[in-house]
């Protein structure tokens, strides 16, 4: 009997944990927050259940009540841990970035994507003396960058075709969205995003996407003085082909 109510009160602990990510995942997607009925009708779960596990998550801040009724949303205690999370992931790619900067004498970047823009995580600078270099914490948009169109390509192209309309509204950007799409088709087709001096004037890149463990969406790129890109394209585009099946092996091992 004992070993009956154990293994019941094991399941239910466990079913507790994945009805808490499941609303964390929920209240990732929002800005503004969600109060109790919405994140119930999001997940399908009885209001009370919602209710009684925001409370255990409030307590521990990683969930806080917005102020003026604004509702639930995530909170510091998310950020400690993504910050570790954050460090484990550069950590664990700063060996990868440092051979494709081997194999190819250019820069290579590691990005994280951070609601509508791309926030640089890490960098091995590149051999040369004409080299491209970025500051760790420096934001990018996604539209118009390797890293952030790869990014954009992983997405549902309902969800990437919202990020950049909202992106060129804020920017005064005058895009167009169909053949955006069809970029981002090629994209996901390949593997591969470029950047062909549509960033920076007489800057080029190329760069791949990958989720992390915990979700998120992260990009390698290799940016390249244009001067030079198109004598280096075959080979960095071979070994960031390379760093991109290593990241998958180094993720899923």
């Amino acid at each position: 009997m004992n070993n009956k109510t154990n293994l019941e009160g094991s399941r239910s602990g466990v079913q507790v944990i994945a009805r808490a990510a499941e609303i964390l995942r929920t209240l990732k997607d929002t800005q503004t927050g969600m109060s109790l009925g919405q994140i119930a009708n999001r997940i399908e779960l009885p209001r009370s259940t919602v209710q009684r596990i925001v409370g255990a998550l409030q307590a521990e801040q990683f969930v806080i009540a917005g102020s003026n009724g604004g509702g639930f949303r995530l909170g510091p205690g998310v950020g400690v841990l993504a910050d570790a999370a954050r460090y484990n992931i550069v950590e664990q790619c700063r060996l990868l970035l440092t051979e494709l900067t081997q194999e190819t004498g250019e820069t290579a970047d590691l990005s994280v994507m951070r609601g509508g823009g791309m926030i640089f995580l890490d960098q091995v600078p590149g051999i040369h003396r004409l080299r491209t270099v970025s500051s760790v914490g420096e934001v990018f948009p996604l539209t118009t960058t390797a890293n952030g169109r790869a990014c954009l390509a992983a997405l549902d192209p309902g969800e990437a075709s919202a990020l950049a309309l909202e992106e060129w509204q804020r920017r005064q950007i005058d895009g167009n969205l169909d053949e955006f799409m069809k970029l981002l088709a090629q994209v996901r087709e390949t593997g591969l995003a470029y950047d062909l001096d549509d960033h920076t004037r007489g800057i080029s890149a190329i760069g791949i996407a990958f989720l992390d463990l915990s979700g998120d969406l992260h990009a390698i790129s290799v940016p390249v003085p244009s001067t030079r890109f198109d004598d280096e394209r075959k080979n960095i585009e071979t070994a960031i082909k390379k760093t991109a099946d290593h990241v998958t092996k180094m993720l899923h091992q």
